[in-house]
């Protein structure tokens, strides 16, 4: 008798499946609408598959780098679905604080259950003081660590904490080595950043990384402008 699968051989076969039967659409090879829903509803019997064998719940460690805009944009839409679920969010922000967005003002008007820290300065062509600057970073992570450690906050976003671990104001390893003595974490934490480090791309469940194509700062020489970088 042949062998059940193990569950991970099982999954890669389930993924292969669907990707060989495509998303449809105009995509699809057929031409003759009942072999496209045939094709369809085969696609549909193998998602379904897919996610009931995916049972594993866990906290995760989610990361967003790149240089491309839209790191912050993206753990903020993450900010919007966890409150909307009513769970408690704390925004940790390195770096930036040396002005005021208009997504801070709008979380902070639309839910009690927001926590923001902005807890830098600014660029550090802007503060000019590398001893302050890794001193607000500190600070930032210690902050960081309690509302991690507290149960009752379901997210985490730790702000720009990729351009502080790239400046040399946190060591990437700390982050991990904090992370790994916490058991059964049941909160999602986000770092946001370009430059994340590779131990901790390697050690993150979700990394996305926002590539560049355009931007009119660089092409047009546009300028910063309100509700599309604050």
């Amino acid at each position: 008798m042949r062998e059940e699968p193990f569950p991970s051989e099982k999954i890669f076969n389930l993924d292969s499946q669907a990707k060989e039967l495509g998303m449809g659409g105009k995509l699809s090879p057929e031409s003759n609408e009942s072999l496209y829903k045939k094709r369809m509803q085969k696609r549909k019997d193998i998602q379904a598959e897919r996610l009931q064998i995916r049972k594993t719940k866990k906290g995760l460690l989610i990361v967003f780098t790149g240089n491309g805009k839209g790191k912050t944009t993206a753990a903020l839409g993450m900010t919007l679905r966890t409150i909307g679920h009513g769970y408690k969010v704390a925004i940790i922000q390195f770096i930036k604080g040396g002005w005021t967005t208009g997504e801070e003002k709008a979380l902070k008007n639309f839910s009690s259950n927001i926590s923001w820290h902005s807890l830098g300065e600014g660029f550090t062509w802007e503060t000019q003081d590398r001893i302050r600057d890794a001193k607000l970073v500190q600070e930032a992570w210690g902050l960081a660590k309690e509302y991690i450690k507290n149960e009752s906050y379901k997210l985490i976003i730790l702000d720009e904490i990729n351009i502080a671990t790239k400046l040399g104001y946190l060591d990437s390893e700390e982050i991990i080595t904090f992370l790994k003595t916490l058991n059964n974490r049941k909160n999602h934490i986000v770092l946001t950043g370009r430059g994340a480090s590779d131990s901790i791309i390697d050690y993150a469940d979700l990394v996305t990384e926002m590539k560049l194509i355009k931007h009119p700062f660089k092409e047009q020489g546009i300028k910063a402008q309100k509700c599309v970088e604050f």
